[in-house]
Formats: structure tokens, C-alpha cells, sequence
């Protein structure tokens, strides 16, 4: 009898302070087979919403209301060094002008170009 292959899929968090964007990041990561654990609006709510719910990977936005996304990118890495984090910015100046040295995200993707762009670049792969 041969052992059956584990399929494990990637566990994301969106982190965003605006629903809107969140609900359809959501769609669209579960139609990709990503499986989204939670949603945070703030850098306290995505650091209590990956202490508890462990994800994979996150989906992080530049641009917190108050908060600055590139600082939590890296109270993030640092606190939980397996999370892959992606920031993402509906501001193409501000994520090309973005400190990308020390945040410890994986890369860097316009709001925009999330649809087009093949998120296993940035974060491990269903089944690996």
C-alpha cells in the first residue's frame, strides 16, 4: 500500500483597513486554493491575528490608516520568522518608495497587478 500524499494548503491572512479590498483578496486567494484563516485591520489586529491563527503567509497592505504596513512587515518577521509577507499598495509611488532593506517581506506587489501575479513567487506552494 502506498502512503497517500499529504496535500497542505497555505494558510493567509489579509491584513488591510479597507473591507473592500479584504473581500475581494479573499475571493480571490480562494479561488487560487490559498485558504484565507483571517482578516486584521490594523498592526495590532494582524499581530494578535497571527499569534493565534499561525498562517503561512500574509497579504499585507502598505497602508494601515494609521499604521505604517512596512513596520509591521517587520515586527512581524521578526516575531514569526516562517510567515511569508507580501506587502501590496494601491499607490504605485509610495510601494516603489517603499524602505524595502529590513522589512523582511518576501516582495512587493501593486494592488493592481495582484490578479496578475502568480503569488507561489512569493509564498510556498499548496502540497510543498
Amino acid at each position: 500500500m502506498r502512503p497517500q500524499a499529504t496535500i497542505s494548503v497555505v494558510r493567509v491572512l489579509i491584513v488591510d483597513d479597507q473591507p473592500v479590498f479584504r473581500q475581494a483578496a479573499s475571493a480571490l486567494l480562494a479561488a487560487r486554493g490559498y485558504c484565507v484563516v483571517g482578516e486584521a485591520d490594523c498592526a495590532a489586529g494582524a499581530m494578535r491575528a497571527v499569534e493565534r491563527l499561525t498562517p503561512d503567509a500574509v497579504l499585507l497592505d502598505i497602508r494601515l490608516g494609521d499604521d505604517d504596513g512596512c513596520d509591521v512587515a517587520r515586527a512581524l518577521t521578526r516575531a514569526h520568522p516562517g510567515v511569508a509577507v507580501l506587502l501590496v499598495s494601491c499607490d504605485d509611488d509610495r510601494l516603489r518608495a517603499a524602505p524595502r532593506e529590513g522589512t523582511g517581506a518576501c516582495g512587493f506587489v501593486p494592488k493592481s497587478r495582484l490578479v496578475a501575479t502568480d503569488l507561489a513567487e512569493f509564498w510556498p506552494q499548496a502540497g510543498a
